[in-house]
């Protein structure tokens, strides 16, 4: 019996947890794509391929060229180029496609977030008077705070910040989730934190600093996800796992 060929686009918790799965399934050969840009990634549990496809039609045409039978964007909340190539590739290759993306944290009593659409709003949002922020946005988009140099920064990403900010004062950590809210608190604290500037990325690995923000009544500028390009969707690896079956159930 041929096996059927799916694709995981990767690079999140949820795409590691649905390819484990996949893994050990008969019916499947599982591929997990990942862009690349993580230095030192993480073992995976299924062949992996690395780097860009070249756009849509590129995707599009290695759909065709290995015969995949279902693709899965599985990519971050926010990478929302690649998630529209998916959605475009899908349709030039007639390959079956959906989109595994957690649901997106929910405003809850005590929270002071100020939403914003993107990065420059974000700084654009700072405060004129200097403050003490904690951006916790990854590595890739950092330097535009530069742009606003009268605060200290501290900035988590799992790979270092290169250039850094050209700012008189900011300190980096590196590190990777989960991050619990005692340990985000903690962290708070010590650092005496003013302001955090997050994504809105959804999932339980890093709404510690969320929780711990609410209870220490600091601020957050959350930068909310744009609209998801057409294709249907999954919020758990769960859902992921029962549509993959609705998929290649027999008719």
């Amino acid at each position: 019996m041929k096996k059927h060929h799916i694709l995981i686009l990767g690079g999140t918790t949820e795409a590691r947890q649905l390819a484990e799965r996949l893994a050990g399934d008969s019916r499947f050969d599982t591929t997990l794509s990942l862009a690349g840009r993580t230095l030192d990634p993480k073992p995976q549990p299924v062949p992996v391929r690395v780097g860009g496809f070249g756009g849509a039609e590129g995707l599009a045409g290695y759909l065709k060229r290995e015969g995949v039978d279902l693709l899965v964007d599985a990519t971050h909340p926010f990478a929302n180029r690649m998630s529209v190539n998916a959605a475009e590739a899908s349709a030039l290759a007639g390959v079956p496609a959906f989109r595994l993306c957690r649901p997106v944290w929910a405003r809850q009593e005590g929270d002071i977030w100020r939403s914003v659409d993107d990065m420059d709003s974000a700084v654009q949002a700072l405060p004129q008077v200097p403050a003490r922020v904690f951006l916790a946005i990854g590595r890739q988009e950092a330097y535009r705070f530069s742009a606003r140099p009268e605060h200290h920064y501290l900035v988590r990403s799992v790979d270092p910040v290169t250039p850094p900010l050209d700012v008189p004062e900011a300190r980096y950590i590196l590190d990777c989730g989960p991050f619990d809210e005692a340990r985000e608190r903690a962290l708070l604290e010590e650092e005496k934190i003013g302001l955090i500037v997050a994504k809105n990325s959804g999932g339980s690995a890093t709404y510690g600093k969320i929780a711990a923000a609410r209870a220490l009544g600091i601020p957050v500028i959350m930068i909310e996800r744009k609209a998801a390009p057409g294709m249907p969707e999954a919020g758990t690896v769960a859902d992921a796992l029962a549509r993959i079956d609705h998929v290649f159930s027999p008719e």
